[in-house]
């Protein structure tokens, strides 16, 4: 009958699960490449070129949207004439090049200022299509001068008409409206220039060089072709997706060119859906362009591969094998030994008494010994040569401890694979431009925080220009569409000259400091609670006498919410907004207001922005923690802002990215090495625990029996728990006991009785035992007289 388990499964499962994991640890990390240029490398260009159209597409959408809310502001009347009213719209912006004013059911020009807007080439039909629609995306043109960019807004014109009725005796004046189009020519915005020798490039539809950085870097030699297979890949992705990628050009000297290219796509809002489309009919690409250093390869990971799998296979043969000889084989021939000795015991078998003639052999080791010895003394006892007598258990290391060497050998090799090889904890692993594109997105998120927060200002000062001469509820009415149409204010309110709010809309202020600042700006409103407020202000011009209306100053406190959803980018790890004293007021990720920099090496690194007497410099490094992991993130900090109404603040954007979720070698083979050592560590620690608790603690437990068993103990019933090896040998030495039982039980019934007084007959009923067939007993009844 074959066994239900037993010692064979586990033994067996640990090699084959160890001999498994050796050979997985030779595939993973024999299959890290030997890279002399890093796919991290690659993806830092390609986030560089989708940080860089992002701020096309934000200076894009800005400009769109300044026009279009200029041509709302204004209102004019059936009596204006074109030429005023294309001025008082398109006045004040100083990057117009030039402006028109269309009917667009005639495609007539009514008014025109500046440069020449060429209409010709965008058709009547298109623009009275166009006309009818709220927004009119932006489109580019091309001539001998270079590309540039038209804007349209529409602006809505009153007119009167007279219609005569026969049934009435007067003229009724009806009020109907008519529609103008605003068209402003524009220059291309050019992509924002960060990092020493990268080449920044806005790319057109047809691969066209329309625009590049200063300092210009024009495409040559073999990276001509750059331009014109970005825009290709971009067409390809379609130009309402925000796809991006990296190309690599020609090395030449040890060197490198990197180019990374994403679209110049639509916003996408938090839906996933496409917000204000003023983009996509541009077709336009920024393409990127870095000469890379190659690196040399300093690790073959093949050989480590081959050296720590071989390692752990050897250990695999090595525990299969001090498991075979020390416990399975023992308790095997044990299992045998005590079924022998189970047949002679019961006497029914042909051979029983050759069975108990021959000795049991014992182990060497361990629990099987023990159980050996008590199986010898057993036989020498059915022989009836020995008397019981008393086996002491050997003193020495057991199976458990033979069990405990195996896991101390599978943790010998683990521990190392997760501590120490392949193990990175030097800043030279990651390469130096890695850690400047770093910076870079950096200075291109502070350029994200600091076009917000210019925009939110250009708007203000407009508002408090709108102020000026109106009345209490006139204030209000147009603090509330303020309010409404942007929607990066959380609260609009007017202050006296004393600091207190005299007019208010949208939430509770959160300001603490209640001076009236001089001149217009941003500022920081509060230094405590739960929530930073960051207000833009400006002064209200100054009105006529008589007016009724008070209040000097409009503020305009920004939702911290819009300043968190610029910072975050994807592979630019956690990025916070701080103060002069490197507190935080925004963050991509969960802060506490106010909270210092987490680390103080972000703080210092931080400190190194500031250079005396300027707005200062960025920096960026690779910082590795002081805790027992030594983790290492590559940090970067850049000021917010040189010029404008945010330079005076010492504001900081500092960003960190753990090192170990870029894509480089020696990250990756330090992952699959910590993995291949925690599965080596897991199969073991499993394997071993199933050995230790379906055959270490059952023979335990059945040395223990044998040893009481032939010290004399017939009383104790051996009940087989375990359906295995184990559990035969209990079996066996039941059948064992229950002989020796018997024979003792003769024994007394043999010795003569003393003379005592006869007594009545009582008759009573003894049981004799009788072996059958298989060991079992059977009784019988006899009448007495005692």
């Amino acid at each position: 009958m074959p066994l239900i388990g037993g010692v064979r499964p586990p033994v067996a499962i640990l090699m084959v699960l160890l001999l498994s994991v050796a050979g997985l640890t030779v595939y993973a990390l024999g299959s890290v490449p030997g890279e002399h240029l890093p796919l991290a490398v690659r993806d830092t260009e390609q986030q560089i070129a989708a940080d860089a159209a992002v701020s096309v597409r934000g200076s894009i959408s800005a400009e769109a949207s300044t026009l279009r809310r200029a041509a709302e502001a204004y209102t004019p009347t059936s009596t204006t004439a074109p030429a005023t009213a294309l001025k008082a719209v398109v006045s004040g912006r100083r990057s117009v090049r030039g402006a028109a004013l269309v009917d667009p059911a005639t495609g007539h020009l009514l008014a025109a200022s500046g440069s020449t807007v060429p209409l010709a080439g965008i058709g009547v039909g298109d623009l009275a299509v166009d006309a009818e629609r709220t927004i009119v995306a932006p489109r580019l043109v091309t001539a001998a001068s270079g590309a540039r960019i038209l804007y349209f807004a529409r602006l809505t014109v009153p007119e009167h008409h007279q219609d005569t009725n026969a049934d009435q005796s007067q003229d009724q004046t009806q009020q109907q409206t008519k529609h103008w189009l605003v068209v402003v020519l524009e220059p291309l915005p050019t992509p924002a220039a960060h990092g020493d020798g990268r080449g920044t490039w806005l790319v057109g539809g047809d691969g066209t060089v329309l625009a590049a950085a200063t300092p210009v870097r024009a495409p040559s030699g073999a990276d001509r072709t750059l331009p014109r297979t970005a825009a290709r890949a971009a067409g390809v992705s379609g130009w309402q997706s925000d796809a991006s990628g990296s190309l690599l050009g020609a090395a030449a000297s040890g060197t490198r060119t990197v180019a990374g290219w994403a679209v110049v796509a639509p916003q996408r809002t938090a839906a996933g859906n496409t917000g204000t489309d003023n983009t996509s009919g541009l077709h336009l690409t920024v393409v990127t362009v870095q000469s890379v250093a190659l690196t040399a390869q300093s690790t073959d990971y093949l050989r480590v591969a081959l050296l720590t799998g071989g390692a752990l296979a050897a250990i695999a043969v090595l525990n299969w094998l001090l498991l075979v000889f020390a416990v399975q084989r023992p308790l095997l021939r044990l299992h045998l030994s005590a079924a022998r000795l189970a047949r002679g015991a019961v006497g029914r078998h042909p051979l029983a008494s050759e069975d108990l003639s021959r000795p049991v052999t014992v182990p060497a080791y361990g629990e099987p010994r023990r159980t050996g010895r008590a199986l010898e003394a057993l036989r020498r006892q059915l022989l009836g040569t020995d008397p019981p007598e008393e086996i002491l258990a050997p003193r020495g290391p057991g199976s458990r401890a033979l069990v405990a060497c195996c896991a101390l050998l599978v943790t010998a090799w683990a521990a190392p694979m997760l501590f120490v090889v392949d193990h990175v904890d030097t800043p030279a692993s990651v390469p130096v431009s890695v850690v400047a594109g770093q910076q870079t997105r950096t200075q291109y998120a502070a350029d994200r925080v600091r076009r917000s927060l210019d925009q939110s200002y250009t708007d203000l000062v407009d508002v408090a220009a709108s102020l000026k001469g109106k009345s209490t509820a006139q204030r209000r009415r147009v603090l509330r569409k303020t309010l409404a149409d942007h929607g990066r204010y959380r609260s609009l309110y007017v202050l006296d000259r004393a600091g207190s709010i005299v007019l208010r809309v949208g939430q509770t202020p959160l300001r603490t400091i209640v001076h009236v600042p001089g001149g217009n700006g941003i500022t920081g409103v509060n230094t405590y609670g739960k929530i930073p407020a960051i207000a833009a202000y400006a002064h209200i011009p100054a009105a006529k006498a008589g007016t009724k209306a008070s209040g000097v100053v409009v503020f305009g406190e920004i939702d911290v919410k819009v300043l968190d959803g610029l910072l975050p980018e994807p592979g630019l790890g956690s990025v916070w907004l701080t103060d002069s004293h490197d507190r935080v007021l925004a963050a991509g990720v969960g802060f506490r207001a106010f909270q210092p920099l987490s680390g103080p090496g972000l703080a210092r690194l931080a400190d190194r922005t500031r250079a005396p007497g300027t707005a200062g410099t960025p920096t960026s490094a690779v910082l590795t923690s002081s805790g027992v992991s030594r983790a290492m993130s590559v940090a970067a900090a850049a000021p917010l802002a040189e010029a404008g109404p945010a330079a005076g603040l010492g504001w900081r954007v500092v960003t960190s990215e753990p090192a170990a979720s870029l894509r480089l070698p020696a990250f990756r083979a330090e992952r699959m090495t910590m993995l291949a050592g925690l599965l080596g560590f897991a199969v073991g620690v499993a394997c071993l625990s199933w050995v230790h608790i379906v055959v270490v603690r059952p023979l335990r437990e059945l040395a223990r029996l044998a040893e009481r068993l032939a010290g004399g103990d017939r009383r104790t019933v051996l009940y087989p728990v375990n359906h295995d090896e184990t559990g035969s040998v209990t079996r066996s030495l039941e059948l064992i006991r229950q002989a020796l039982a018997d024979r003792a039980g003769r024994g007394r019934h043999s010795l003569p009785h003393p003379a005592r007084k006869p007594r009545p007959p009582v008759t009573a009923e003894y049981t004799h035992s009788s072996e059958q067939e298989g060991g079992l007993r059977c009784s019988s009844s006899t009448s007495c007289c005692c």
